[in-house]
């Protein structure tokens, strides 16, 4: 829940680390798997976010940290594991992606904000979703045409969408101070996409 705006071209490497640490969720563990994936460049911009998830009667925690360098747009995601077959005792694991700005072809961003007859106020809810052509999602329907007596066969027609990565925050669950955070990586992430 924790982010650093891209206001200068200062590093932001140490305030990464503070927020990983404030979550108490492994901290260690994270940053070591973040700090691989950065392979030293520096941070441009960050957004740690901290999302239990409830699995039958137990708990799970899940740890998304996004990076924005000068070059790459960096994922880490943190889960932890009660323990299975091939591993008994609990255990953690952290996946990364580095993916290429130039690589990067959309960043979506929605905004839900209350009582809009009142004017700007400061947005209840934010999802922030990135695209680069590494997960597709096709919805298809059938395709038709204007005549309601036609009953032949004219195939499907659909729309292809690129979401490779979505996050969702919220005032009510994550704080005011997350919401506030996502959109400002977002628009650091927004901003060096539309150069690279």
């Amino acid at each position: 829940m924790r982010s650093a705006r891209a206001t200068d071209d200062r590093d932001r490497t140490l305030e990464l680390r503070s927020a990983i640490d404030r979550t108490g969720y492994y901290p260690e563990v994270v940053a070591d798997g973040v700090s691989a994936a950065i392979a030293g460049e520096q941070v441009v911009s960050f957004f740690v976010h901290h999302e239990p998830t409830f699995e039958r009667d137990e708990v799970r925690r899940h740890l998304s940290v996004v990076v924005l360098t000068p070059t790459r747009l960096v994922l880490a995601h943190t889960d932890e594991h009660a323990g299975d077959d091939l591993l008994p005792e609990p255990y953690t694991s952290t996946s990364t992606e580095a993916v290429r700005l130039s690589a990067v072809k959309s960043v979506v961003v929605t905004r839900m904000i209350t009582s809009p007859e009142s004017g700007p106020s400061s947005p209840a809810e934010a999802v922030m979703t990135i695209g680069w052509g590494g997960v597709s999602r096709v919805d298809l329907e059938p395709a038709g045409c204007s005549d309601p007596e036609c009953d032949a066969d004219h195939g499907y027609t659909g729309v292809l969408s690129s979401d490779d990565f979505s996050l969702r925050v919220s005032a009510a669950a994550d704080g005011g101070e997350a919401v506030t955070g996502l959109l400002a990586f977002a628009e650091a992430l927004s901003a060096r996409t539309h150069s690279a």
